[in-house]
């Protein structure tokens, strides 16, 4: 797999061939990676390969990518340095085209916001917690970051296996064992606790086609984020999954907004 150096961390990626069209670039969310996404078979977004390359990577500090136990690194702004990064390296010349889920929707938003010269399109799904409603999970990271650090990872992970799933997804079950080594979960923890998605004033500038992609019934990532996110962004289009069904569509969906 290739890989790029940035400060304190390696990010590896990995690059499926496709067809002539703009690159797309996946970012994934808090705690997965591409083999988690993978084996859990919920976001799979191989269907915008049709168009042009699709490079999916692992965050620093998740699946394959290393980090450091550095907070600040872990931040949703800082997340977009490291994406701008591999966008220049996978397509020096010409906009990409990026799909985010959850911190990866944080992630290509303030990237975006950055540099909005370096996109094309954009593909949200799952935006989280935001502004109004982002004090309580924001706390709650920060708690779990200090529970981590008193008690060990293995409380954190039966919590989070106790823990009920939106109803959306029906009896799905999935790993609850982080993609971050324990030494390096509080710093991640807290880099998330410290984030929040830009202000809506900065939003409201760019220009992009942007399809929101929330589902029901989960406060984590709460449809009134990707609401908001519709009302802010002058050239959204929202579309709520309140079924499996729907959310199995997404990557074909996807792949159809970038055609």
């Amino acid at each position: 797999m290739p890989t790029l150096q940035r400060p304190r961390a390696v990010l590896d990626y990995s690059v499926r061939p496709g067809g002539p069209g703009p690159v797309v670039v996946s970012a994934h969310g808090l705690t997965s990676s591409r083999e988690m996404a993978a084996r859990e078979g919920l976001f799979d977004w191989s269907a915008t390969s049709a168009g042009g390359d699709l490079v999916e990577y692992d965050a620093r500090g998740h699946g394959r990518s290393t980090g450091e136990p550095v907070p600040a690194d872990y931040t949703w702004s800082a997340l977009a340095g490291d994406l701008l990064a591999l966008v220049d390296v996978v397509s020096p010349d010409a906009p990409v085209d990026a799909i985010g889920a959850s911190m990866g929707t944080a992630t290509v938003l303030w990237a975006a916001v950055l540099r909005p010269d370096r996109f094309r399109r954009l593909v949200l799904s799952i935006p989280p917690t935001a502004w109004d409603t982002r004090a309580a999970q924001a706390a709650a990271y920060q708690e779990e970051a200090r529970s981590v650090e008193t008690h060990g990872i293995e409380p954190w992970v039966r919590a989070a296996a106790a823990a009920p799933g939106p109803a959306v997804l029906g009896d799905l079950n999935f790993d609850p064992e982080p993609s971050i080594p324990a030494e390096l979960l509080p710093s991640v923890l807290r880099g998330a606790g410290a984030s929040d998605l830009p202000d809506p004033s900065l939003l409201a500038r760019l220009d992009h086609p942007v399809l929101l992609l929330p589902w029901t019934t989960d406060p984590g990532h709460p449809v009134s984020t990707a609401g908001a996110l519709a009302r802010v962004l002058p050239h959204a289009r929202l579309e709520v999954a309140a079924d499996l069904t729907a959310i199995h569509g997404w990557g074909e969906r996807a792949a159809a907004f970038l055609a």
